[in-house]
C-alpha cells in the first residue's frame, strides 16, 4: 500500500477482532514511526505498549473509575465554539445512523478500546512538556507527527488505530500497572488491532471540510 493510499483509506476503528498483533509487527511499526520530524531533534515521544493482563486491568479499573470524572494529565478542551462543535454533531450523527448501540454501550466500549487486542501509551517528559513560561505546546506537536505515522504505517499493515484521549482519562491507573514514572505525563492512548469489518461501526467514514473552505491562496 502506498502512502496516498493509506491516508485515503485510514479511518477510526471502533470494532476490532480479537487476534492479537505480534510484538515483532507492533515493534517494526514503532521503530518506522520514529522518523516523524521534531523540533531541533529533540524526539520527546516516549511509548509504553500493553496487552493481554496488563492491558485487561487497566480496562477494567478505568470501568469502575468512569462515573468519576477524567484527572488527564493534559487538559481536555473546555468548550468548542460552533463551528468545531457542528462538526461533532455530524459526527455523533453519523455513529447513531450506523449502530444500535446506545450511549452507555458505546461509552462502555471506548473504556475497552472497542476490542483492541494492544494499546501504544504515548508517553512525554513531564519538565519538558511542563516549563516555567508556560506548556511547551511544541511537545505535542511533534508527538501529533509520530501519531500519524503510527496510524498511517499501521494501515499499511492491514491493521486499524483509533487515538484515544480517553485511554489517558486516569493516568494514575496506568502508572500503577504499566510502571510509568512520574516523570512522564501520559497524552493518550493508540488502540490497535485488526479491524472488525463486518461491524456497522466501522462501515462509515467521517466528512472533511472542502479544501477551498479552509485555505486561502496568495501569489499563484
Amino acid at each position: 500500500m502506498d502512502l496516498s493510499e493509506a491516508i485515503r483509506t485510514r479511518q477510526s476503528i471502533r470494532a476490532f477482532k480479537p487476534d492479537p498483533v505480534s510484538p515483532e509487527l507492533l515493534r517494526e511499526i514503532l521503530e518506522q514511526a520514529l522518523r516523524a520530524p521534531s523540533w531541533a531533534n529533540t524526539q520527546p515521544w516516549e511509548f509504553a505498549v500493553a496487552t493481554g493482563k496488563p492491558l485487561e486491568e487497566i480496562r477494567e479499573e478505568f470501568l469502575r473509575r468512569s462515573t468519576t470524572s477524567p484527572s488527564p494529565d493534559v487538559a481536555r478542551p473546555s468548550e468548542f465554539p460552533p463551528r468545531y462543535a457542528a462538526r461533532i454533531r455530524v459526527l455523533d450523527k453519523q455513529n447513531r445512523l450506523v449502530t444500535s448501540k446506545d450511549w452507555e454501550s458505546r461509552r462502555t466500549q471506548n473504556f475497552r478500546h472497542y476490542g483492541a487486542p494492544a494499546v501504544i501509551y504515548l508517553l512525554t517528559g513531564r519538565e519538558f512538556y511542563y516549563q516555567t513560561k508556560g506548556p511547551n505546546g511544541w511537545a505535542l506537536y511533534d508527538c501529533g507527527a509520530v501519531i500519524q505515522n503510527i496510524a498511517l504505517l499501521a494501515t499499511g499493515h492491514g491493521l486499524g488505530t483509533i487515538i484515544q484521549a480517553q485511554a489517558a482519562a486516569y493516568p494514575s491507573v496506568l502508572r500503577e500497572k504499566l510502571s510509568i514514572p512520574e516523570s512522564k505525563i501520559v497524552l493518550l492512548g493508540i488502540a490497535i488491532g485488526y479491524p472488525d469489518w463486518e461491524d456497522p461501526i466501522n462501515q462509515f467514514r467521517t466528512d472533511r471540510e472542502p479544501l477551498d473552505s479552509i485555505s486561502t491562496w496568495h501569489g499563484f
